[in-house]
């Protein structure tokens, strides 16, 4: 997405004060908490891939208001959009896939095919780069919006062609499929069964240190690397993490406590960068990136095996409420201590995930 390097800039460049953009920011954060699981729910109840198109949509329409009339209302209400958008999408792309793999009796593949999709939007981060560079020269903020609505709508367009397999019902209740039996029945798996509620505790606080992403280039700058120079030397790190997801496949039979090891062996590199505090410390981060991303991708597909229901999307969606909290804790222990309090947190995350993932999957493979 060409504005994702400069929609804060577009803020600021606006006219909006630091204070103005940080309640922007906390619009955002919020609406994604209120209506993360409401959303899952409506994918379940609905069409999973209605809800990628649809929040394919709603992002669209966000960045066209930005677009068309830049200042505080517009920018606020298409957080808004943004926020039910991207709400819609998550859950309902690992659902989709999930289920889908399961139709062709290939779902042993989840894990590979999965970590290709989170390598995939890692990578894609380095043309949306080029592309907002090539083209604010041209036609500054309006151009890259309306090249970001259009790669919106596309992405939507795409997503609509998806096939999207059948879900047979089974009971009275879900034979109606009603919204609330959705959402009563994702929430209910998510909180009542051992094994789902572990591997949502474990996918929630893995995915909440990916927050650590938003401070690598503080990190470099901290670290001695020339301000111009900072951009092309943390471009590395999500190609490193790009590769953690597309080698994941090679950590599937991993038992819980390997994947743990794999983790704390990726914090201590990272805490050793941090020890160090020169540029070649952003290659260790990089290690510790590929690391974080494979063991995210592993544990994505072990909540997948252990969720029994037709509700997936929700219960996925669950894990992703519990992100969104977890994140905000993140961020407020890096504004007290940095990145030692941010370390910290990893290693609470790496003593809780053999706990989270242990006992059986639905696929009865690993304990």
């Amino acid at each position: 997405m060409p504005l994702y390097p400069l929609y804060a800039l577009l803020f600021a460049d606006t006219g909006l004060s630091d204070a103005e953009i940080s309640a922007l920011f906390a619009i955002w954060s919020v609406v994604g908490i209120v209506v993360e699981v409401p959303t899952g729910a409506l994918a379940d109840r609905f069409s999973r891939k209605s809800a990628l198109v649809a929040g394919g949509v709603l992002q669209a329409a966000g960045y066209a208001l930005w677009t068309a009339t830049p200042g505080f209302t517009a920018f606020a209400a298409g957080f808004v959009l943004w926020g039910l958008g991207g709400s819609l999408v998550s859950g309902s792309v690992e659902a989709l896939l999930y289920d889908g793999l399961v139709a062709t009796g290939a779902q042993e593949h989840f894990t590979r095919i999965y970590g290709q999709v989170g390598a995939f939007e890692l990578i894609a981060q380095i043309p949306a780069a080029v592309a907002a560079t090539v083209l604010f020269p041209l036609g500054g903020y309006e151009l890259v919006g309306w090249a970001s609505v259009a790669t919106c709508l596309t992405a939507a367009f795409v997503a609509s062609r998806v096939p999207e397999p059948p879900r047979t019902e089974s009971g009275e209740e879900d034979g109606e499929a009603s919204y609330l039996a959705a959402l009563r029945t994702g929430v209910v798996e998510a909180v009542r069964s051992p094994a789902v509620r572990g591997a949502v505790v474990a996918v929630a606080l893995l995915t909440s240190l990916d927050g650590i992403e938003e401070y690598f280039p503080l990190l470099a700058r901290d670290w001695h690397v020339p301000v111009d120079a900072i951009p092309l030397a943390v471009v590395a790190i999500p190609l490193a993490g790009a590769a953690g997801s597309a080698l994941a496949g090679r950590l599937d039979r991993l038992r819980p406590l390997s994947l743990a090891l794999v983790l704390l062996a990726g914090v201590l590199v990272f805490a050793l960068a941090g020890l160090l505090g020169v540029p070649l410390g952003l290659v260790l981060v990089g290690l510790f990136y590929a690391a974080y991303r494979a063991v995210l991708v592993v544990a994505n597909a072990r909540l997948q095996e252990r969720i029994d229901g037709t509700a997936r999307a929700t219960v996925t969606s669950v894990a992703g409420l519990g992100t969104d909290l977890a994140g905000l804790l993140l961020y407020a222990a890096w504004a007290v201590a940095g990145l030692p309090a941010a370390l910290g947190l990893a290693l609470v995350v790496v003593a809780v995930l053999p706990f989270g993932l242990r006992g059986r999957s639905a696929a009865g493979a690993r304990t």
